[in-house]
C-alpha cells in the first residue's frame, strides 16, 4: 500500500461548564472532580402556524474547559457548544442563525433529511454579522443527530473552537418504548472531544497530525474531569464522537455489559449487548447501562483494536487510553423498567446480493482520485431512487464516510453481513483499510438543480483538505443549473 508521507508535501450558557472526562496522561488532575453540565434544551417560539422557531447565535466566548484556566472558545448562544434542539417527526422547524464570529461560518444539520439549500454545507455560508433562515419539515424517525459548522477548508478549526450541538428527533414509536427518556436525568447527551492546550489554557491549534488536531486531553460536553450523578437504575447515554480526527473505543472501567439501542440514524431493531463500541468522528451511539446503588464506574476510551492496514497506529492515537466520565450512582436508585426485547423494525432496502450503483475509493485526501471542487458536481441522482454504493479505504490511514441528507443501511462488509452494532440506520461509517462496505440508501422528497449535498470523510482535516464530493438530487426532467456561488459568506435562504 502506498505511503502518503511524500504525497502530502504538495453549552450554551456563558462562563460555563459543559462536561468532560480527563486524559489519563501525566499531569491530569484526576477524573470525576467536576459535575457534568447538561446542554440546555433550546426553547422555540411556536406561532399560530405551528412552526417551531429556534434562534442560534454563533459567538466567541471564554470557557473553563480545564479547571482554573479560561480557554477562548466559540459557541452557539453561549461560550461553547450549543443548546440541544429537539423536535418531533412531522413538525415544521425554522431557524434564525446569526454569525457573531469574526469570519464566515455555516451550520450543517448532520444526519438530517433536509432540502439541499438548507443543508448548511459550504454553499450556505453566513458572513460575519449576517443571518441565515432555513426552514423545513422534520420527516425521519427518532434519532440522535447533531449540528456543526461546515465551511470548506475551515471545518476542523470551527469545531475545535467549540461549535457543535445536539439535535434530537422524537416520534411516537420511540415514545412507546420503555427506554430512559427524561432528558438530563436518565437520558444524557455526551459530546466527547479531544483537545491539546497551551500553558495558559488556550487551544493548541499548531500540532496537526496526519489525522488532524489530535489532543492529549478529553473534554466531554466542553470541560475536563467530569462526573455524572445518577439517580435511576438505568441511564441512557447518547454518545457523539465530536472529535475532528480521533477514534474512540468506549467501554466501562469494569468491562460491564451495556445495551446498544441506537446508532446514527435511529433505534436498532433490538438491543445489542456489548462491552465496548468504537466510534469514528461524527458517529453516534445510544447505550443503556445498568447501575447498582452507591457504585462509581468510569466510562473510558480503550486502545483501538480494529487497526488492520493502519501503518502508524500509535501516531493516529490508536494506543491511547482515556477516562471520559465518572458515573456516580446515588445510595438509592429509582427503579427503571426492563429494556424491551424489540425496539423498531427495520425493512431491508435491497437484497444482500444487490448490484452496486456506484463505487468510491478513499485515498490521499481524495475520493475516486479527485479532490473537492466547489464548482464541480460529481454526480446527479434521480429523486425517489434507491442506490447501492460500495466504499473502500485504499489507504494506510483511518478514514470514514458520511453522506448528507440520507440514512443508509450497511448491506455487507466485505461481502458478509454487518456485525450487530452496524445493523441499524447509519449516516457515517468507519472504513477499515482494504475492506469494502456496501451501503444502501434512498433519495426522496427534496430536489434542487443548483445546491448540492456532500459526501466526505468526516475526519475534519481530511475533509478540509478536499476528501469530499458533491451530488444533486433531481426531479424527472430536471437538469443541473449553473452553480450559484456565494463565497462572500452572505448565505442563501
Amino acid at each position: 500500500m502506498v505511503s502518503r508521507r511524500g504525497f502530502l508535501t504538495g453549552l450554551a450558557l456563558a462562563p460555563v461548564v459543559y462536561a468532560a472526562g480527563c486524559s489519563v496522561r501525566a499531569g491530569a488532575p484526576g477524573p470525576g472532580t467536576r459535575p457534568l453540565p447538561i446542554p440546555p434544551l433550546a426553547v422555540p417560539a411556536v406561532g399560530a402556524d405551528g412552526v417551531r422557531r429556534f434562534t442560534l447565535r454563533a459567538q466567541p466566548g471564554s470557557t473553563e474547559m480545564v479547571a482554573g484556566k479560561q480557554t477562548p472558545t466559540w459557541g452557539y448562544n453561549g461560550a461553547v457548544l450549543g443548546p440541544t434542539v429537539r423536535a418531533r417527526r412531522g413538525e415544521q422547524v425554522a431557524f434564525t442563525v446569526t454569525n457573531a464570529l469574526p469570519e464566515p461560518t455555516s451550520v450543517h444539520w448532520h444526519g438530517m433529511h433536509v432540502p439541499a439549500r438548507f443543508d448548511g454545507g459550504p454553499h450556505q455560508m453566513i458572513a460575519p454579522g449576517a443571518t441565515w433562515s432555513p426552514q423545513w419539515t422534520v420527516d425521519q424517525p427518532a434519532a440522535t443527530l447533531w449540528y456543526h459548522p461546515h465551511p470548506h477548508g475551515a471545518t476542523e478549526k470551527h469545531v475545535q473552537r467549540g461549535l457543535s450541538g445536539f439535535f434530537l428527533v422524537d416520534d411516537e414509536a420511540a415514545d412507546a418504548l420503555d427506554l430512559p427518556k427524561d432528558y438530563g436525568v436518565d437520558d444524557i447527551p455526551l459530546v466527547v472531544q479531544d483537545r491539546r492546550f497551551t500553558a495558559d489554557g488556550g487551544i493548541d491549534e499548531s500540532d496537526t497530525t496526519d489525522v488532524g488536531l489530535l489532543g492529549d486531553t478529553i473534554v466531554t460536553n466542553g470541560i475536563t474531569d467530569a462526573h455524572l450523578a445518577v439517580t435511576t437504575e438505568r441511564v441512557r447515554l447518547r454518545i457523539l464522537n465530536g472529535s475532528s480526527g480521533r477514534l474512540y473505543r468506549f467501554a466501562f472501567g469494569d468491562h460491564r455489559d451495556f445495551a446498544l439501542v441506537g446508532t446514527d440514524g435511529g433505534l436498532l431493531p433490538k438491543p445489542v449487548s456489548l462491552t465496548s463500541i468504537q466510534l469514528s468522528p461524527g458517529e453516534r451511539a445510544e447505550i443503556v447501562v445498568t447501575l447498582i446503588p452507591g457504585e462509581n464506574v468510569s466510562l473510558r476510551s480503550l486502545p483501538i483494536t480494529e487497526r488492520a492496514g493502519i501503518d502508524r497506529a500509535a501516531e493516529f492515537g490508536f494506543d491511547d487510553t482515556f477516562d471520559i466520565l465518572t458515573v456516580r450512582a446515588a445510595a438509592t436508585l429509582r427503579p427503571s423498567p426492563a429494556l424491551p426485547a424489540a425496539l423498531v423494525p427495520l425493512s431491508p432496502l435491497v437484497a444482500p446480493t444487490a448490484t452496486p450503483t456506484r463505487s468510491f475509493d478513499l485515498q490521499w485526501f481524495m475520493i475516486n482520485n479527485q479532490r473537492m471542487d466547489m464548482n464541480r458536481i460529481d454526480m446527479t441522482i434521480p429523486v425517489d431512487s434507491t442506490e447501492v454504493w460500495t466504499v473502500r479505504n485504499k489507504d494506510n490511514w483511518p478514514h470514514n464516510f458520511h453522506i448528507h441528507d440520507v440514512r443508509f443501511q450497511i448491506v455487507a462488509v466485505d461481502g458478509n453481513p454487518p456485525p450487530p452494532a452496524l445493523s441499524g440506520w447509519k449516516d457515517t461509517v468507519y472504513t477499515t483499510p482494504g475492506v469494502t462496505y456496501t451501503l444502501a440508501m434512498r433519495f426522496t422528497d427534496h430536489t434542487d438543480a443548483t445546491f448540492p449535498y456532500m459526501y466526505h470523510c468526516h475526519l475534519l482535516h481530511h475533509e478540509d483538505q478536499g476528501m469530499m464530493g458533491q451530488f444533486l438530487v433531481l426531479a424527472p426532467g430536471q437538469r443541473p443549473a449553473p452553480m450559484v456561488m456565494d463565497m462572500s459568506g452572505m448565505g442563501h435562504g
